[in-house]
């Protein structure tokens, strides 16, 4: 249960990070392709907490990766921001990144 309530707060972070107006955040941001990565990579680690096998991994990453494109999407409708196809990748790279730890854990544990 708790894990999950830290998904999910994680997620809305992440969500209302990525949906406001650019003009409301801080001058000097870190590297925007870092804080998608890094944003990701954690929902990532969150998810495959939760998940019960091998499939459910799959299903939370491969869920991660669509929201990324949804908020992709609805950053079309936000003042000062819109649909960055690196920052997409960005995001599934972070999937990835996660994926590939926890596969190399689970054969190395």
């Amino acid at each position: 249960m708790w894990n999950m309530l830290l998904l999910a707060l994680a997620g809305a972070g992440v969500i209302g990070g990525c949906l406001v107006p650019n003009r409301w955040l801080p001058p000097r941001m870190p590297n925007d392709k870092l804080l998608h990565f890094a944003s990701f990579a954690l929902l990532s680690a969150l998810a495959l907490r939760i998940a019960e096998g091998r499939w459910q991994a799959a299903c939370w990453l491969l869920a991660l990766f669509a929201l990324g494109w949804l908020v992709e999407c609805l950053q079309m409708l936000v003042p000062d921001r819109g649909f960055s196809w690196r920052d997409l990748a960005a995001n599934a790279a972070g999937i990835a990144f996660v994926a590939v730890c926890a596969q190399l854990y689970a054969v190395l544990a």
